[in-house]
């Protein structure tokens, strides 16, 4: 062995010797860097922990404090709320809630329970353990009684004791709409196993979106296949950009396969009100979202035809809303902008398809859900938000400041999801006031 050698292998070993001797006599005795490798040695502790207790989708990590909570209550529209979320312990929770957050009535529900044996879902998607589902689109009927969703499980009507009216053994999700006659309208979809003559290249099993309308009775009066609506008016190219020759591709922020089983994503069904005075839009119009393509269409129930159709200006949208006959408000979640990270409220003109971003958050209020949310315009002109993800309901003026807030807080550090605050007209809040 030559001496350069040697003097390289006995500087490695007296370099480690000095080291090691540092090192004990720094814990030893506590000197430098004994601190710095205890904090260190913590910080790795706290963050293989925090790796180790991964949370549930529906549950989220947070710094926030209920002492944060905003309640300006002098610039709030009255009026109690219902709330839909995933309380502690993966419950299912529906309650309503006055303005100061108590909560004034609840309902017991329980997925297990009120539908033990379904036997008309795919075997693929029967829950097997708590929470099983969430509710995702619910009303409060005239009596008291819940209308709500299993989200893609099924329709339910219970009353006000949580016993049940009915159920619908019907694929339903994300929305349940009550119109100004009673009848209820619903996103609905079919599970098709076989292969589709009127649908080619779709290749089963995929679900195909339908629009139902349902009495309060729980019947089915009326149905239709969103494909065939697109097709018939000419676009039937919208049913592949997502799943031609079965290639599936992956979101980023969703992490959703929109080819070969989700092709439309359906979240949203609502006819125009008769409340409103007519426009472009007039009474027997009905507003669809589709998700996956990010498209907003109008279309006449009885011809069928698409009067009005939205594109590309919105990413992965939610909950469009009718504001008058000329103008319609979504929920655009916006969740292709990371790392920006920031959804918007956005107003669309039917007379020239332009759009306006109404609300997108602030430094100091930051606004964003990758998947779900709704939003309520009020009557004071007030809107109040559903940033679901979040676990939060916020209602902002018209300048765009939050004057009130509800947070879903299940324990300290965790917040659940809340699936939509919807602000009660004044004859359902009558139902939930106690008598002075």
């Amino acid at each position: 062995m030559n001496s350069s050698k040697f003097s390289l292998i006995s500087f490695i070993f007296s370099s480690a010797f000095i080291v090691f001797n540092i090192g004990y006599f720094a814990r030893e005795f506590k000197f430098f860097p004994y601190q710095l490798y205890t904090e260190a040695t913590k910080g790795w502790s706290q963050l293989k922990e925090s790796k180790s207790e991964q949370l549930p989708w529906f549950y989220v990590r947070s710094s926030k404090s209920t002492s944060e909570v905003i309640k300006n209550i002098s610039q709030t529209q009255p009026g109690l709320s219902l709330v839909t979320e995933i309380g502690a312990d993966s419950s299912i929770s529906a309650k309503i809630i006055d303005l100061e957050g108590n909560t004034v009535h609840k309902w017991e529900i329980d997925w297990f329970e009120i539908w033990s044996n379904p036997t008309h879902l795919p075997e693929s998607i029967i829950p097997k353990s708590k929470p099983g589902t969430s509710i995702h689109g619910a009303v409060v009927m005239e009596n008291g009684d819940l209308v709500f969703n299993f989200e893609s499980k099924g329709l339910v009507r219970i009353n006000r004791n949580s016993e049940v009216v009915w159920r619908l053994p019907y694929i339903t999700h994300h929305s349940v709409h009550q119109h100004d006659d009673g009848n209820l309208w619903v996103s609905g979809t079919k599970y098709q196993t076989q292969k589709v003559d009127r649908l080619p290249n779709l290749i089963p099993p995929f679900y195909e979106e339908t629009i139902l309308e349902v009495s309060p009775e729980g019947k089915i009066l009326r149905e239709w296949y969103v494909a065939d609506i697109l097709r018939k008016n000419g676009y039937a190219g919208l049913l592949y950009m997502g799943s031609l020759n079965n290639e599936n591709t992956v979101i980023r922020g969703d992490n959703r396969l929109l080819g070969k089983t989700d092709i439309l994503h359906l979240n949203d069904v609502e006819p125009f009100p008769t409340n409103l005075q007519p426009g472009f839009f007039q009474p027997g119009d009905v507003m669809l979202s589709l998700r996956n393509i990010n498209t907003v269409f109008v279309f006449n129930i009885e011809s069928e035809e698409i009067k009005f159709m939205s594109t590309g200006q919105f990413v992965r949208q939610h909950d469009p809303d009718f504001i008058d006959g000329d103008t319609i408000s979504v929920f655009d979640n916006n969740n292709a902008s990371e790392p920006e990270r920031k959804s918007k409220i956005t107003i669309i003109s039917a007379k020239d398809n332009s759009h306006k971003v109404l609300f997108a958050g602030s430094k100091d209020n930051k606004f964003y859900t990758r998947v779900m949310g709704k939003h309520q315009w009020q009557p004071n002109g007030n809107l109040l938000i559903t940033e679901s993800m979040s676990g939060r309901g916020f209602e902002i003026d018209r300048q765009g400041k939050v004057v009130w807030e509800y947070i879903n807080y299940v324990e300290p550090g965790v917040i659940g999801v809340v699936s939509e605050v919807q602000r009660l007209s004044p004859e359902s809040t009558e139902l939930f006031t106690p008598a002075e």
